[in-house]
C-alpha cells in the first residue's frame, strides 16, 4: 500500500496545529486564565497529580480531555 504524500502532509499540518493549540491552552491555564471548552463552552479544569490520579485538562462533560505528564 503506497502512502499518499499530500495526505501525510495534511496530517502533519493538522497535528502541528493541534499541538500548538494545546500548548497555548496549557500556558493560559498555568497563569490563571479561564479557558473554555471549544465544544460545550464550560470552563476547563487543570488536574495536577496531587488532585487526581489522571492529570490533565478537562471539562466536566468530557468534550476536552488532554492528558499531561508532570515531571
Amino acid at each position: 500500500m503506497a502512502i499518499d504524500l499530500s495526505q501525510f502532509s495534511e496530517l502533519q499540518k493538522h497535528s502541528k496545529a493541534s499541538f500548538n493549540n494545546h500548548k497555548k491552552m496549557v500556558k493560559q491555564m498555568m497563569v490563571g486564565k479561564v479557558v473554555r471548552c471549544e465544544l460545550c463552552g464550560q470552563p476547563l479544569t487543570l488536574y495536577t497529580p496531587e488532585k487526581s490520579e489522571h492529570s490533565g485538562i478537562r471539562c466536566d462533560k468530557g468534550c476536552t480531555d488532554v492528558a499531561l505528564d508532570f515531571c
